[in-house]
């Protein structure tokens, strides 16, 4: 597959998204930029935008194996990947087996609670606003996805979850949440954008020790190794 890299359509937090001579696919580079709190720190961290890029293609090609449709087609290097071009819908789906980040903030309760059954929550894609939350209602009555769509959504995202926990859970790890988005290609919803630590919450099973962004948003250093020590867990071949 010839295909060749054009112009910069857009520059993310931690990826840029280039054109490419066909019309339906990009190429996703991921940078080593790392940032918290709505991009207001953002560091350079060595290795983090290859470990990310075939982290993110090994979880995809797991999920897609499980019949769940992702935008990914082939890793080109060691920090890039094509990818179909989706037309994205603005609402992230976030799953939660356990209790961490901002559903501690908002209820008061104890870091670490196990949820059973687990959590879905939409927020919307907007870091001006703080990516605020929002139901399926909001998202129906502002055009930003369908009830069709939404019930997809959430049925690929919970799927998502069953496989990945049980991955995770293979490797010694808890998988307390993470982070979906999605988009359309030619009408069917599609997983894009990735799947990484830095859009997740990993803990060892046994210490619980942080194996994810978190790492950086807290200060407690060791990120890239981190996420290398999980990926090295999942058998992620780095070289």
């Amino acid at each position: 597959m010839m295909v060749q890299k054009t112009t910069e359509l857009y520059r993310g937090k931690a990826k840029t998204v280039y054109n490419t001579t066909d019309a339906n696919l990009l190429i996703l580079h991921f940078r080593n930029d790392t940032s918290a709190f709505d991009g207001e720190r953002i560091e350079q961290l060595d290795r983090k935008g290859m470990i990310n890029n075939k982290f993110n293609y090994f979880i995809m090609q797991k999920l897609e194996q499980a019949g769940i449709p992702t935008q990914v087609e082939a890793l080109l290097a060691d920090d890039e990947v094509l990818v179909k071009k989706l037309t994205m819908i603005p609402v992230e789906c976030v799953v939660r087996n356990y209790a961490a980040g901002s559903l501690v903030r908002r209820l008061g309760v104890a870091e670490g609670i196990e949820l059973s059954p687990a959590t879905f929550e939409l927020f919307l894609k907007n870091d001006a606003l703080h990516d605020p939350m929002v139901n399926e209602s909001l998202a129906e009555s502002f055009g930003w996805a369908t009830a069709e769509q939404l019930a997809e959504m959430k049925r690929l995202t919970f799927k998502a979850n069953d496989v990945l926990q049980t991955l995770f859970d293979d490797a010694g790890m808890l998988l307390v949440d993470f982070k979906l988005e999605f988009g359309l290609f030619n009408g069917q919803v599609v997983l894009g954008d990735e799947f990484s630590p830095d859009g997740c919450r990993l803990w060892d099973k046994a210490t619980r020790k942080k194996l994810d962004k978190d790492r950086f948003r807290q200060g407690l250093g060791g990120v890239v190794e981190a996420y290398e020590e999980v990926a090295n867990r999942l058998g992620v071949n780095l070289d």
